[in-house]
Order: C-alpha cells, then sequence, then structure tokens
C-alpha cells in the first residue's frame, strides 16, 4: 500500500512541475485522493460488497469531484492531473503510466451487460475534455488530444484530434518525452486541414474570376 503511494507520488513530480514538495502532493492533489479511495472502492468491489464500495465511491466523487466506478481497472502510476469533471466507467480499464486531464471520460455507448467502456494501454495521455466512448482499446502510448471525441480504435504511438478522433502527424517528430494535453501546437485536424486548404484553393479561383471580369470589361469598351 504505501509503495504504491510512493509511486503516485512520484509519477507526479514527474508530470507537474507545479508540485513543490511532498506534503502539497499527499494534501492538495484530488487526482492522488481519488485514486487511493478508488483501490480501497475496487478491493470492496471485488470482495462482493457492492454498496459498500458504491458508497465510497461516491464519498470520493464528492471529495474530489472525480467519478471512478469502483468496478474500473487502473494500473500503476496513474496521474489525474486536476481532475474535476473526470468519469470513468465500471469496465474501464487503465494501463501503467497513463495520465488524465480534467474533464475526461471513459464512457459506455450501450446498455448491455459486459464490456462496454474503453481499454488504454500502458503510458496512454489524454488531453482535457477529451470523450473516449466504448469498448475500444487505446494502443500504448498514444495521445488523445483536448477536446476529441474518439469512437474508434487507436494504433500504439499514434496522437489523434477532433470529432469524431482522426490520426495525425507530428511533423515535428517526437522525442520521447511528454506531451502535456497530449498534442503539440504543431498538430490539427486532417479535416480542419483539408478545409483549410479548400478555402484557400477557393479565394485564389475568386480573385483569379475577378481579374477576368476586369479583362472582360476592358475589352469591350475598347470594342
Amino acid at each position: 500500500m504505501f509503495e504504491r503511494l510512493r509511486e503516485d507520488v512520484r509519477c507526479v513530480f514527474d508530470r507537474d512541475p507545479a508540485a513543490r514538495s511532498t506534503w502539497e502532493v499527499l494534501t492538495c492533489y484530488p487526482g492522488l485522493h481519488a485514486l487511493t479511495l478508488h483501490r480501497a472502492a475496487h478491493a470492496l468491489w471485488r470482495a462482493g460488497l457492492r454498496w459498500l464500495a458504491r458508497f465510497v465511491s461516491h464519498v470520493s466523487r464528492f471529495l474530489t469531484g472525480i467519478e471512478i466506478h469502483p468496478g474500473a481497472s487502473i494500473g500503476r502510476r496513474v496521474f489525474i492531473d486536476h481532475g474535476m469533471g473526470v468519469v470513468i466507467g465500471e469496465t474501464a480499464e487503465i494501463g501503467d503510466d497513463c495520465t488524465l486531464y480534467h474533464q475526461v471520460t471513459l464512457g459506455g455507448v450501450s446498455w448491455e451487460k459486459g464490456k462496454r467502456h474503453p481499454t488504454l494501454g500502458r503510458g496512454v495521455v489524454v488531453g482535457a475534455g477529451a470523450k473516449i466512448l466504448g469498448p475500444i482499446v487505446i494502443g500504448e502510448g498514444a495521445r488523445v488530444g483536448s477536446n476529441s471525441v474518439v469512437v474508434r480504435p487507436v494504433s500504439p504511438g499514434a496522437t489523434v484530434v477532433g470529432i469524431p478522433a482522426r490520426a495525425v502527424e507530428d511533423a515535428s517528430g517526437r522525442d520521447g518525452g511528454f506531451d502535456a494535453y497530449a498534442a503539440r501546437g504543431s498538430q490539427d485536424d486532417p479535416l480542419n486541414r483539408a478545409l483549410a486548404a479548400l478555402s484557400d484553393r477557393a479565394d485564389g479561383l475568386e480573385s483569379e474570376l475577378a481579374q477576368l471580369m476586369i479583362r472582360l470589361a476592358e475589352l469591350k469598351k475598347d470594342k
């Protein structure tokens, strides 16, 4: 138990430059509190004490603003930064070393029993406001950009952005470091880029047409 807590504290220092002391992390980081309470709730859930597990989860939600169903499976060194509004469903699975920012939802799209929430591989980063929906797999090391809506599986190491989320290429390359909020300024939704290119082309055609009209008017005057 204490080893897991030490790991959690260390991962906060690794991923949040605002962390200044162990005491601050232990007392002022709701993501840490939510994960610690979730371990207790999850143990109760697995022991068959379902109501008590849900009650512990409910208390955790009241204290932290983070809603984690006690049935969800969460690995080691997971970091929930800021945390307010995070929702993690019953059959969600989160691998080791993942990072989730505020208002992230790991939700379901079906009322059927069984697996209905996402699975996040090791080292996944999910940006603020992103929604990952359904029993899909987000591959190891993938990045989900802020406010994206993901409804299809994501390949390991890929970065996806947009609604619905699409894979993007990182022109600057990735050096293996941590990308806060899961996407860099050089990354944009491919559909947005395509629409911008069409808009630029349309502007160019309008300019050419205007010049042709002026030339045609001059030719008429000459006659």
